[in-house]
């Protein structure tokens, strides 16, 4: 059974959390308007989805069930030169940022969100991430040998029969809202948060769909690197990605570019919004010490 965006929306709110729950108690969680609420509530109740207690029933699990989040992709293969002294012995993902290491940030909201199958990309000093095992035990490590010499690309190319309904995380975000991780996920996006005016990399989304990626824009959104696929998407990319890095000159690019600029008239990728504060992305030394103190002696 297909269901619409906003039928989405309640079910996974409903799923979370599992008792009685009020229209009005709807419309805040989900920010949709009291007549839509009460439209979908109809809907859903007249297909048996949920209960007159607008609880979630056991047919309405299973029509979510195509949604699930299956997998989450970690690329940690680089080099991370612009944080440099640290990385000089430590893989940046592996960086301590107030008693915890970059990517538990990520990790952590993953296993919360209840995904299993998790799957690191490394390269650089890849032995150091062995220690996650004692925590994550069932990670699965992926090792790019070519990380020194060809861009991200590289780590995409090694795993671009693993996205279908995946996340693909860069591990050296650290994560405050670990609810940007969710179980489920409707459709193809890429996280950004809308901002003025950028210096960075930035995606246009008119109308919620990304049209174009670039360095520097006003009215756009600042790019997070974190994105999920379907597996209509996922499909399509295993092609792309693979004609992508064996063009002249593939090797270099970015592995997202493949989507959002290069053969981007092949998806409708959405933007997802997130918050400042949401996250934070660590560039420089002078920006960890910023974050932690520890760091500014």
């Amino acid at each position: 059974m297909n269901i619409t965006y906003n039928q989405f929306k309640v079910l996974t709110y409903l799923e979370k959390n599992r008792k009685k729950i009020s229209q009005r108690s709807l419309t805040k969680g989900t920010n949709l308007s009291l007549g839509t609420i009460n439209k979908i509530i109809w809907e859903l109740q007249k297909n048996n989805l949920i209960t007159e207690e607008n609880i979630i029933t056991e047919e309405g699990l299973k029509v979510l069930e195509p949604y699930r989040v299956k997998r989450a992709i970690f690329l940690a293969a680089g080099f991370g030169s612009r944080l440099v002294p640290i990385t000089l012995n430590t893989p940046k993902p592996l960086v301590m940022v107030k008693g915890k290491k970059i990517i538990e940030t990520l990790l952590d909201a993953v296993i919360e969100a209840g995904i299993e199958e998790i799957i690191i990309v490394v390269g650089y000093l890849s032995e150091q991430f062995e220690i996650l095992t004692k925590k994550y035990p069932h990670i699965k490590f992926v090792k790019n040998p070519h990380y020194n010499e060809m861009n991200n690309i590289s780590s995409a190319y090694l795993v671009k029969n693993k996205f279908a309904n995946a996340y693909v995380l860069e591990s050296d975000l650290y994560l405050y809202n670990p609810n940007l991780i969710r179980k489920y996920e409707y459709q193809s996006n890429f996280l950004g948060k809308y901002v003025a005016k950028s210096d960075d990399w930035c995606i246009e989304a008119p109308n919620g769909i990304i049209t174009k990626e670039k360095i520097g824009g006003t009215n756009c959104y600042q790019m997070y690197g974190i994105s999920y696929y379907d597996a209509q998407d996922a499909k399509k990319m295993e092609k792309d990605i693979e004609e992508v890095f064996n063009m002249p000159g593939g090797k270099e690019k970015y592995w997202e570019q493949v989507m959002l600029d290069i053969k981007k008239k092949n998806y409708k990728i959405a933007i997802r919004e997130c918050c400042e504060g949401d996250i934070i992305e660590i560039d420089t030394f002078n920006e960890l010490k910023q974050i932690d103190k520890i760091y500014d002696v």
